[in-house]
C-alpha cells in the first residue's frame, strides 16, 4: 500500500470529534498519516487534537490556523502543509464527522492503483443496491439539483462534487490548492474547474467518482440548509473566475 497522508479539517470539534474510531484506523494502517487541522477553534479541539498527535506519533500530526477560516482554508492550508514534507505520494481529504467511513479509502486507493493516470479520486453518494448510503430526502435532492447546475458551469458531467472524501496524487497539488479558493463552500468544484483549465476538458478522463459503499449523514454540519442560499452566486464566482463557458 502506497504512503498515504488524510487531511481532516476541524472546527469546534472537541465533543464531536470519533477520536476512537481515529486511533483505530491509524493503528491498523501503518502506512497512513492522519494531518488534523484546527480551524481556529474556539473550544478545546486543538488540545484535543494535540493530545491525539502525543498518542500516536508520526501517524497523527497536527496543524493549526488561525483565525477561523473555513473549511476550504483549512483544508488548502493542510494540503499545503502536508505536500511540503515530502512523505507522503497520495494525499486526500476527509470530513471529520467521519460520515464517510475511513475504510471507504481503499475504494479510492483501489481507482488510482487500477489507472496510473488517474490524478485524483472522488468519492461519490449514490444509492446503488448493497450500497448504505443514508442521506435526507431534502439534502438528496438539493444535491441532485446542484449536480445538474455543477455540470452546466464545469462543461460536462459530475455526479457528486461535494462528497468530503478525495484522494490525489502529490503532482497535482500545486494545480489544486496553489491559489486561494473564492468559495467558502463549493471549493470542491473549484478544484474540478482548475483541472478543467489545466488539462483541458478532454483530460478530465484523469479524474474518477468512485461509488461509495457506505456514507451517513451526521447531525451537527456546519453547512445549514438556509446557507444553500449563496450557492448559486458561489456558482457564477466559479463561472467568472475559471472563465468557463456553461453548456
Amino acid at each position: 500500500m502506497p504512503a498515504v497522508c488524510l487531511v481532516i479539517p476541524c472546527y469546534n470539534e472537541e465533543h464531536r470529534l470519533p477520536v476512537g474510531e481515529l486511533r483505530a484506523f491509524v493503528d491498523t494502517r501503518p502506512n497512513t498519516t492522519l494531518c488534523l487541522v484546527d480551524d481556529g477553534s474556539s473550544d478545546g479541539t486543538l488540545r484535543l487534537l494535540q493530545s491525539l498527535a502525543a498518542e500516536r506519533p508520526g501517524q497523527i500530526l497536527v496543524h493549526a490556523v488561525s483565525p477561523n477560516g473555513g473549511k476550504a482554508a483549512a483544508v488548502r492550508a493542510g494540503v499545503r502543509y502536508v505536500a511540503s514534507l515530502e512523505r507522503w505520494d497520495l494525499i486526500g481529504y476527509w470530513d471529520a464527522d467521519l460520515s464517510t467511513p475511513l475504510a471507504e479509502i481503499d475504494r479510492l486507493l483501489a481507482a488510482l492503483a487500477q489507472e496510473p493516470r488517474c490524478l485524483i479520486a472522488m468519492g461519490s453518494r449514490v444509492k446503488l443496491l448493497g450500497a448504505r448510503i443514508e442521506r435526507r430526502v431534502m439534502r438528496h435532492v438539493l444535491g441532485r439539483i446542484f449536480a445538474a447546475c455543477a455540470s452546466v458551469i464545469l462543461g460536462f458531467p459530475v455526479y457528486d462534487s461535494q462528497c468530503g472524501a478525495k484522494l490525489f496524487r502529490r503532482e497535482i497539488v500545486d494545480v489544486f490548492f496553489g491559489e486561494p479558493f473564492s468559495t467558502r463552500w463549493l471549493f470542491d468544484l473549484e478544484i474540478l474547474a482548475r483541472l478543467r483549465n489545466h488539462l483541458g476538458v478532454a483530460g478530465m478522463d484523469r479524474a474518477r467518482e468512485v461509488p461509495l459503499s457506505a456514507w451517513l449523514e451526521v447531525g451537527g454540519s456546519k453547512l445549514r440548509v438556509r446557507e444553500m442560499v449563496g450557492v448559486p452566486l458561489e456558482l457564477l464566482q466559479i463561472r467568472t473566475r475559471y472563465n468557463i463557458t456553461p453548456l
